[in-house]
């Protein structure tokens, strides 16, 4: 105990630069015998200023994992083949991405195929001949001269409402469709046709079938609720649609015996952002037995929605069942947790298997179904390899295999966290968590800087946020919470701000705040605000409506709904969380659109904003500039170039240090 005191005296606090030293597990695998898991781990390299991640493979009985690719590239989804000798893996190398095959105890790679385009849903044919995959080709691809390839094209014909999307830019004209290859002989073959995307592709245990999902409604963008479930046989033919209700569908995943297929969904075809639970669902290979929701009476969705600054997005409703058929696992987010979970297959009530204050960021079973492998993240660690029993009380014998992260808790100097439920104005309880500066001192009075998370229908949670920590570094109580409308608590959770946005969710931040000033080490005159995309929006809906906070820094954000409505690559599916459209509802528009109140403003603003944000155009931040400054209210802009929608999460490193840097300069020099 003496040496870890030494070593803790010498710890020191978290910087932006420690970004570099994350290493975060991206995908993983279980081997079909249960003794290996394949994995990948991403990193950002400081001097080639990009992203890399190589593939790795732990051998549970001899408690080691060893590094199987290197370079500069970036290894993707892992897939072991039946027989457990072989692991294919996608990999993007020199703008391609590829499929590539790797004995399973390590060796030479083999190519087996490159393209310029999206490769998605990797997964092997029962007998190990053939893989099935999602396929999207870039308009790159069918161009043979390199020159020709980097020119901009002499104009863009756009009939397509869903023509962009954000991190990707303008969408190639091919759809997303299912193929099978070859491994003897390299040979592709295309399982599914049309103008419509066929995605999720699951192969049967039998090896005759492939399940996809493709959106055939006549007007699928402004319907994009409206998926069906297809079938198509593995050797080639005519697809069959399988009877689902109308809906979203994600996931489907074959039984053991072929004859189910449970997929993620729910029966609400005109669903606002996402305030209707999306369940396991069970239906019958051709509809018998028909679809039904088998987890009814409960009150969450069945994937992941906590968030965090390490990774890109939070991840679909993977499944998984048991070699009996008798469980369908997947992992589900309640009250800041991430857990996993499994429902008996003729439907019931969830059973834990992973329980804790934690944040399951990925899993996988296979073979008999003994283990569950699992990507663990919590307060302090932003993703380890652990593996568990797949069954109830799972976490009490779980065992971590990696210590990817160990800088963390031998270098550094994290702050505390305290996680906490505060009551707001009617009573309810709220949920949030404070990070504390290290060398926390309750005698003092710090500044504070309130966080607000984006969504909205997504959670904070029992996960490492690394700007948390750099904040409080840096001095700073941070506290940040999970108001209504955000996921985690149940669909009257999430719905609560439907068609108000600003009301419930803005006297819950007030709530925060309110709780913030009541304690006793926090100055209440230097208490700072900020939040990104819808948190964003209630940043700057906050700052038109009070002046507690004595700075704010919004960064990808919203200030006018009807011009969000048009120039948001998604805008237009604002018409069911705001009751309509911008011109025969423009009342609940200008209402709900923090620019309305922009006269009111007093307190200093940054804005941060990505000039190729599709999702929040660089025009909402050049509205609110040139508002502010005609109105001479205190306000800068910092702009970041090329640099989509999520630059906190997955931006060039560079420039995701700037954005860190400048957040805490302007909290400096106003708190």
């Amino acid at each position: 105990m003496k040496e870890i005191s030494r070593k803790a005296g010498r710890r020191r606090p978290i910087t932006a630069e420690h970004l570099f030293d994350l290493r975060i597990p991206t995908s993983l695998s279980l081997s079909p015998d249960e003794t290996r898991i394949a994995y990948t781990v991403e990193r950002m390299d400081k001097k080639e200023n990009k992203y890399f991640a190589h593939l790795f493979v732990h051998d549970l009985r001899q408690g080691a994992s060893r590094q199987y690719t290197y370079g500069n590239h970036h290894d993707g989804q892992t897939a072991w083949s039946p027989d457990g000798e072989q692991i294919a893996f996608t990999s993007t190398r020199n703008k391609k991405v590829g499929i590539y095959l790797m004995p399973a105890g390590g060796g030479a790679e083999r190519k087996l195929l490159e393209v310029e385009g999206s490769i998605s849903n990797l997964s092997w044919s029962p007998d190990g001949k053939l893989l099935v995959f999602c396929l999207r080709y870039n308009d790159s691809h069918f161009i043979e001269d390199e020159k020709e390839k980097k020119k901009a094209p002499v104009y863009r014909h756009i009939t397509r409402l869903f023509y962009r999307l954000d991190g990707t830019g303008f969408l190639p004209k091919d759809r997303f469709h299912v193929y099978r290859l070859e491994i003897a002989s390299g040979r592709l073959k295309k399982l599914t046709s049309g103008q419509r995307d066929n995605i999720f592709p699951t192969v049967s245990p039998d090896g005759r079938w492939v399940a996809y999902v493709s959106n055939r409604h006549r007007n699928p963008d402004v319907e994009f609720l409206r998926d069906d479930l297809f079938v198509v046989p593995l050797a080639g033919g005519a697809e069959k649609k399988v009877p689902t209700p109308a809906g979203p569908i994600e996931s489907p995943a074959f039984s053991p015996d072929s004859k189910s297929i449970a997929y993620v969904g729910h029966d609400n075809p005109d669903d606002d952002w996402g305030g209707t639970n999306t369940p396991v669902w069970k239906v019958g290979l051709h509809g018998k037995p028909k679809a039904r929701d088998l987890m009814p009476g409960y009150d969450r969705n069945a994937h992941d929605d906590s968030i965090t600054d390490t990774s890109d997005a939070h991840d679909h409703g993977r499944l998984g069942w048991s070699a009996d058929g008798k469980r369908i696992y997947f992992v589900s987010s309640d009250t800041g947790r991430t857990n996993l979970y499994y429902i008996p297959a003729r439907g019931g009530k969830p059973t834990c298997v992973f329980r804790g204050k934690c944040h399951i960021r990925s899993y996988h079973i296979n073979g008999k179904a003994r283990l569950a492998a699992l990507v663990y993240g919590d307060l302090n660690n932003p993703g380890e390899i652990m593996t568990c029993p797949a069954q109830y009380g799972g976490e009490k014998k779980a065992t971590k295999h990696t210590d990817l992260n160990r800088f963390l808790r031998t270098e550094v100097q994290l702050g505390r966290t305290r996680d906490i439920m505060f009551r707001s104005f009617d009573g309810t309880e709220v949920q949030g968590w404070m990070v504390l500066p290290p060398n926390f001192n309750p005698n003092r009075r710090y500044p504070s800087i309130l966080q607000i998370h984006g969504g909205p229908r997504v959670q904070y949670a029992y996960t490492f946020f690394h700007e948390m920590q750099y904040l409080a570094a840096k001095g700073y109580v941070v506290f940040y919470t999970n108001p209504r409308g955000g996921c985690g608590r149940g669909e009257t959770w999430a719905r609560a701000i439907a068609g108000g946005w600003g009301e419930l969710d803005y006297k819950d931040c007030m709530a925060a705040a309110d709780y913030l000033e009541k304690q006793r080490f926090i100055n209440r005159n230097r208490m700072g605000v900020t939040g990104g995309s819808y948190g964003g929006y209630m940043t700057n809906w906050i700052i038109g409506r009070t002046n507690r906070f004595k700075a704010a820094v919004t960064q990808r954000s919203v200030v006018d709904l009807k011009s969000f409505f048009g120039s948001s690559d998604i805008g237009w599916s604002l018409m069911r969380e705001f009751d309509g459209f911008p011109w025969n509802n423009k009342e609940n528009y200008e209402k709900g659109s923090p620019i309305t109140y922009y006269k009111n403003v007093k307190t200093p603003v940054l804005i941060i904003h990505s000039e190729n944000d599709l999702r929040c155009a660089i025009e909402q931040a050049e509205q609110m500039f040139v508002m502010l400054k005609m109105l001479k209210k205190t306000v800068e802009m910092v702009r970041f170039p090329e640099e989509p929608h999520g630059l906190s999460r997955h931006g060039r490193p560079d420039r995701r240090i700037a954005r860190l840097e400048w957040v805490e300069k302007w909290f400096r020099k106003y708190l």
